[in-house]
């Protein structure tokens, strides 16, 4: 059975300025998630699976689905509040989404095969999608274990203002040991350091810093675990109103309790995203480079061959 993709697209963009997902950033149109597609299918995924939110779901529809239908099986879901575990209700106070390992629970009924993870609006690059794409074409569909691609920091820096990354903390066999989240990372201009602040002071990272950017893999039985994980989180910091329920919280928990192998891919492909609205600019720039040089064509879907 070929891997899945599951696409994280129910989040709306505060700092860009709008639905980031559904814009157009290629020559002929094309949305970042065009681009994800287009390299999962050229790696051998067969099957994607968007999570969105029910008040975009017409226009999602309107966008998506139709242009996919003959290239890819194409299937989404809907993350809301209360979608919450038996006996387990919604706290008043609560506004704030549960966070990227809830948008991953929510697809358990849409998923049968191993899959890998993706933020609707990150570039992630034709490597980065055979690397996942090999890794998960030989997991055990039992399997507890799960694999992460790992960028170079210098790869996924804006120019534009700071980020927030997950600095991956390895062993000698290249297994995920921890993630440390880290924030406010930006380079500084005049000193070429790229740096990120705690408790209002600047630390150093080196350029090739191995970090997420939330491209990870799992087999379809982490959606019992990850339930279980959750009905625990809830427990504990259902009544936070701003708590989340992070998937590096669930990688931890696989580590740390079960004591399964995480294993990071590195790769070399430069991330474009827009956590910014000035963002588009440079990413529209750097897919046109990538067009020229013929990585990708001017026009995505003219010619592709159906994967199913």
């Amino acid at each position: 059975m070929k891997p899945s993709l599951l696409i994280l697209a129910a989040g709306m963009g505060s700092r860009y300025g709008g639905l980031k997902q559904m814009d157009s950033f290629g020559p002929s149109g094309e949305t970042i998630i065009d681009y994800s597609i287009f390299d999962a299918i050229r790696a051998g995924f067969g099957k994607v699976v968007f999570v969105i939110r029910k008040d975009i779901e017409e226009d999602f529809k309107q966008v998506f689905l139709d242009k996919y239908k003959d290239k890819i099986e194409v299937d989404y879901c809907i993350q809301a509040l209360d979608m919450l575990p038996n006996g387990i209700s919604l706290p008043p106070a609560r506004k704030k989404p549960w966070g990227t390992a809830h948008a991953v629970l929510v697809a358990k009924d849409k998923i049968n095969a191993p899959f890998a993870v993706i933020n609707g609006d990150d570039f992630y690059g034709r490597e980065a999608f055979s690397l996942i794409h090999g890794y998960l074409s030989k997991m055990d569909q039992k399997s507890l274990d799960a694999v992460i691609v790992g960028y170079k920091l210098k790869n996924t820096l804006s120019d534009n203002g700071d980020v927030n990354r997950g600095v991956c903390v390895t062993d000698e066999n290249s297994n995920l040991v921890r993630i440390n989240e880290r924030t406010g990372i930006e380079r500084k201009f005049a000193s070429k350091q790229i740096v990120y602040t705690e408790d209002d002071k600047l630390y150093s990272l080196g350029e090739e810093t191995i970090v997420s950017m939330n491209l990870m893999g799992f087999s379809p039985a982490i959606f019992d675990y990850m339930e279980t994980k959750f009905v625990e989180f809830l427990k504990a910091r259902k009544d936070e109103p701003k708590s989340e329920f992070f998937l590096p919280l669930v990688l931890d928990s696989q580590i740390n309790e079960l004591k399964k192998n995480i294993a990071v891919l590195p790769t070399d492909s430069k991330w474009f995203g827009v956590t910014y609205a000035n963002d588009k600019e440079s990413t529209v720039e750097s897919i046109n480079n990538l067009v020229n040089k013929n990585v990708y064509p001017n026009n995505l879907w003219n010619n592709l061959t159906a994967s199913i």
